[in-house]
């Protein structure tokens, strides 16, 4: 799977998001005809806990609608299914491997001095040359050292965290460079902040990438607004043997809340968009930063989850099921995507960035050396030639030891655990979509193995897989 998505919500002008934008310089008339942009990006949040992707117990009236106006991607995965790789591949197009991030950024490791390198261009990074104002709000989780932080990765603005965690009422972010001690809901304080950008900015072109923390562990606390829908739900949760369902239900009571301040939020933001009159000149493409669990296939979190069934809370379970890559992808491009579109064509979160600068008509930088595809002709739904496979990787090395590399197409998903025995995996989507019955070890299905073997080891050697060679010593 070229992998994929978590919120992202991309702002830009309709009526001439189809032409080839001007090049240079963000003031004057013409400057300020150019589409805004507009990211938002959730952490942890998972495809199945979207109301437009048919969960009825959610609350997301707000991510809804940008779907109802715009596009829903049925399809989009993420590269890695943990924090700082997946990040990196939405920023830049390129893999965990390629930037030296294989697995999230632990204090530790940011002490050492690893970060997102220079040589890995961004996508802000190339709008900002273009004449974009560009801002980051929320969470970074690609270095902490002064030569990662984001100003050094074209952002303008900063309003946040560089760590991956931050507590969700009452958090200290840096304002200004300066850390501050501030009273409040962190999802209410960033979208305040990105507010306040926005119109500050009204007049020429602007980029804001809004990366929340929600829903990620721990949920909560969350304002009472958010946690009332759902003090008497009973949710439903998935159905594994050896589950504390009590606990299961509270914990998806508790994720639904954090994602109701999230999308709430979302609606504030998008007022503000349209109170300026910049909806007709805005698209909104909204992302996770990975898929998640609670229950499903008795794990609890990601692809670093640890087994919560039969009376085991503990070791990690390292996976790549779907649960864990895939994510919701929603753009809303006015005048340009008719509302209710759906997309089933595969896309990955590494397609970010040249389909960004492919919808403003700005061309991928020669030194970008970056793996996705340009999914803004699907968005203005012309007939493309489009991958049919999509492709992962993952090297835990956190509280565990994994190298795991993956292959999905439509009906086949490969997934191989290197250096360990017995846990490789084979899954028919279309007859055993939720990933329950393993085929690796079956004789019919050795034929569909081998070749999906030989087009994983071929991707492999296309983005020079450093574990290719540590296999072969």
């Amino acid at each position: 799977m070229h992998p994929g998505l978590a919120l992202v919500a991309i702002v830009m002008a309709s009526a001439i998001a189809s032409l080839p934008a001007q090049r240079g310089g963000g003031d004057g008339a013409a400057g300020a005809s150019r589409p805004n942009i507009i990211s938002i990006v959730t952490d942890d949040q998972a495809r199945w806990s979207v109301g437009a992707y048919g969960n009825q117990e959610a609350r997301t009236p707000h991510i809804d609608g940008l779907a109802r106006d715009g596009a829903r991607f049925d399809n989009a995965f993420v590269p890695t299914p943990v924090c700082s790789p997946s990040r990196a591949a939405f920023l830049t197009g390129r893999y965990g491997t390629q930037v030296g991030i294989t697995d999230w950024i632990s204090p530790a490791e940011a002490g050492r001095g690893l970060g997102l390198p220079a040589s890995a261009i961004t996508w802000p990074e190339v709008l900002k040359r273009e004449g974009y104002a560009t801002a980051l709000v929320g969470k970074w989780h690609l270095g902490e050292d002064p030569a990662f932080h984001p100003h050094r990765r074209g952002f303008d603005h900063f309003f946040g965290f560089l760590g991956g965690g931050n507590r969700p009422m009452n958090p200290t972010l840096e304002d200004n460079g300066r850390p501050r001690s501030l009273q409040g809901s962190l999802p209410d304080l960033l979208v305040d902040d990105a507010i306040g950008f926005v119109e500050r900015h009204r007049d020429r072109p602007f980029a804001v990438l809004l990366h929340f923390r929600a829903p990620h562990l721990p949920y909560g606390p969350v304002p009472y607004e958010d946690s009332a829908p759902f003090e008497t739900l009973d949710p439903t949760i998935p159905d594994v043997p050896g589950l504390d369902r009590a606990q299961v239900k509270r914990w998806t009571r508790d994720y639904y809340a954090s994602i109701h301040s999230v999308d709430r939020n979302i609606g504030r933001l998008l007022q503000a968009v349209d109170t300026l009159g910049l909806t007709a000149r805005t698209v909104v493409l909204f992302t996770s930063d990975h898929g998640y669990m609670i229950g499903h296939h008795g794990i609890h979190t990601k692809g670093n989850g640890v087994w919560v069934a039969g009376g085991v809370t503990g070791p990690k379970r390292p996976n790549m099921f779907d649960t864990a890559l895939r994510v919701p992808l929603v753009v809303r491009w006015p005048g340009v995507v008719r509302g209710g579109t759906v997309i089933a064509e595969p896309v990955t979160a590494l397609d970010t960035f040249p389909s960004v600068l492919g919808m403003l008509g700005i061309p991928v930088p020669v030194d970008a050396a970056q793996q996705g595809a340009d999914f803004s002709p699907l968005l203005r739904g012309q007939q493309v030639a489009w991958r049919d496979a999509v492709f992962g990787q993952y090297d835990l090395h956190h509280s565990g030891l994994a190298f795991m590399r993956m292959i999905r197409t439509a009906q086949w998903k490969l997934v191989r655990h290197h250096m360990a025995d017995g846990l490789d995996e084979l899954y028919d989507l279309q007859q055993d979509p939720d990933e329950l019955r393993n085929l690796y070890g079956s004789e019919a299905a050795r034929p569909v193995r081998d070749q999906l073997q030989m087009r994983l080891t071929d991707w492999q050697r296309s983005i020079d897989d450093p574990l290719l060679a540590r296999l072969q010593r």
